[in-house]
Formats: structure tokens, sequence, C-alpha cells
């Protein structure tokens, strides 16, 4: 009987020493569960999640983006369903299309992609299959106004005889631009910003960091504000920010786009999204909460920065 008791009293001791261990793991994030899923998702617990590909399929792609390698689209023949999902796989481990769930994870792709849908739109309202089938049409700005130069940024100089007009998934414009997107993604976009109208991969990359990466410090990224991993602050409240699509749109064109009421702009935008939920099966209901931005006050209004 003593034996037993013994026994006993070194099980329990075991069991406590087990949890205690846990739980210091857990304070100090040593025991965070982590998943690897080769080239595409590894050494982070949101790979633990499914990951884009597990749900948005190719022919997702071709749905959401059917015409954009007619004769009428300007970048036939370049954007991808591969590029995107190379592009998006480096960054899963940090979240992107991996927090929160498959129907949240649809969302976040949902959301993405509708800016990018709206921002390399050719479409208009009576094209076949309405102005939100058009969407990767472009892949650089046309007829550009000006070459984007700021010969004032010491930091990102430009460089002799290269321009710095929109290009990419998420137009980037500026010099100064240019080199910090390409500094973020390891690539030397300010000495050779036709990357981004050469390699629809990097293209891609580079529209994802900017989701991903808050442009200045102490603010949210709009994955951050989409997600629901931002909580505001009275004077975010007071400026009438809030978590939800609404505040992408702040985070990613300021007052260009928000704080102007119900203008075309940014419902062409916020239609791009909620027709690619239908698309993809989550459906436009699911759009969340402050879906618009026409009321709130810019995170970093255009007078204090050149914008992308």
């Amino acid at each position: 009987m003593a034996r037993w008791a013994a026994l006993l009293l070194l099980l329990l001791a075991a069991s406590a020493a087990a949890a205690a261990a846990a739980a210091a793991g857990r304070k100090e994030g040593a025991g965070e569960k982590v998943c690897d899923k080769g080239w595409e998702c590894s050494g982070s617990r949101f790979c633990c999640n499914e990951t884009i590909s597990d749900y948005f399929k190719a022919y997702q792609f071709e749905e959401l983006f059917p015409h954009r390698n007619d004769a009428q689209a300007h970048a036939a023949d370049f954007w991808d369903y591969r590029a995107f999902i190379t592009a998006a796989a480096l960054f899963e481990p940090r979240g992107f299309g991996t927090t929160g769930g498959k129907e949240s994870g649809m969302r976040e792709v949902a959301a993405f992609l509708g800016h990018v849908g709206a921002k390399t739109s050719c479409g208009y309202r009576e094209a076949p299959g309405g102005e939100t089938a058009w969407g990767l049409c472009y892949n650089h700005e046309l007829s550009p106004s000006q070459n984007y130069c700021d010969d004032s940024n010491e930091l990102y100089p430009c460089v002799e005889g290269v321009e710095y007009y929109g290009r990419g998934a998420l137009p980037v414009y500026w010099n100064r631009n240019y080199g910090i997107v390409g500094k973020g993604i390891k690539q030397g976009l300010l000495n050779h910003p036709e990357l981004l109208e050469q390699n629809a991969t990097i293209a891609f990359e580079a529209a994802i960091w900017r989701w991903m990466t808050p442009m200045k410090r102490k603010q949210p990224s709009a994955h951050d504000v989409f997600v629901g991993n931002w909580k505001p602050t009275k004077n975010d409240t007071l400026s009438k920010r809030y978590p939800g699509f609404g505040a992408t749109m702040n985070i990613l064109y300021g007052d260009d786009i928000c704080g102007q009421g119900s203008t075309v702009k940014m419902n062409f935008i916020i239609s791009h999204y909620q027709h690619y939920l239908n698309l993809m099966g989550v459906g436009s209901e699911h759009s969340g909460d402050n879906l618009y931005c026409g009321d709130q006050v810019a995170f970093n209004p255009s007078s204090e920065s050149s914008d992308f």
C-alpha cells in the first residue's frame, strides 16, 4: 500500500511539473505550436490552418478575373494563379489568408484581391460581365502625366533615366515608395521599378507586402485592421476609424478615397470585394462591419507624404 501511495505521489509531482513547464512555455512563447507544410507554409502557428491553395483554386482565380487575357486587356498573359500563390506563400506564415480559420482566410483573400481587381481594372458598367469582371487588365500606368521623381528624397534618390510611374498589382508610385517596397521584399525596385510590370510574382509580392506592413510606426497594417488584430485608440474612434474593410481603404489610399462621403471610387473598390466574396462562395452578406470609409479621417493625410 505504501508503495502505491509513493507511486501516486510521484505521478502527481510529474504532472504538476509538466503543467508548470507548459505554462512557462506559453508565457515565453516557447510552447506555441508551429506547423510545417513544406514550401507553402512553415514554422508558424498560422500554418496549422488551411493555406490559400487549400481553399482557393485555379478555377476560382479564373472566375474572379475572366477577362484578364482578352485581346482588350492591356496586360494579357501576364497575371496568373501560380504567381499569386507563390507570392502569397511568403506571407502565409505571417497570417495572410491563414488567420482565424477557413472562412476568415477566404474573406481576407477576397478583400485583398478586391483592392487589386479594382486598381487594375479596365471594366465599366456596360462591359461584358459588368464592371467587376475586368480586374488584372493592367500591370502599369499607360499614360503617365509625370515621372514621379521626388528629387528632395535623400534616402531613396531618383535614379537617372528611371521613371517611377504606377506599376504592379497595387500600383506603386514615386521613388520613395519604390525604395520602401523594394527594401521590404528584397528587390532593387528603386533601380529597376520595371520589375513590377515584368514579373507577376514580384508584382503580387509587392502588393501583399503592402497589405501586411504598416506604413508608419504605431499604425496598423491593412491585414491587421481586417482580421481584427487592431484595437482602435480613442483618437481612432473620434476619427471614426474602426476594424473592417473600410479601414483597409484608409490605410492604402488615405484621403484619396476616404473621408469624402459615398464616392464612385470608394464604391467601386467595395463592389469588387463583395463580388469576389460571392464568387468564392462566402457571400457578400459576410462582408463584415465597417465596410465604408466615407466618414473616416485619413491615417496619413496626403499633405504629409507622397502617396503610393
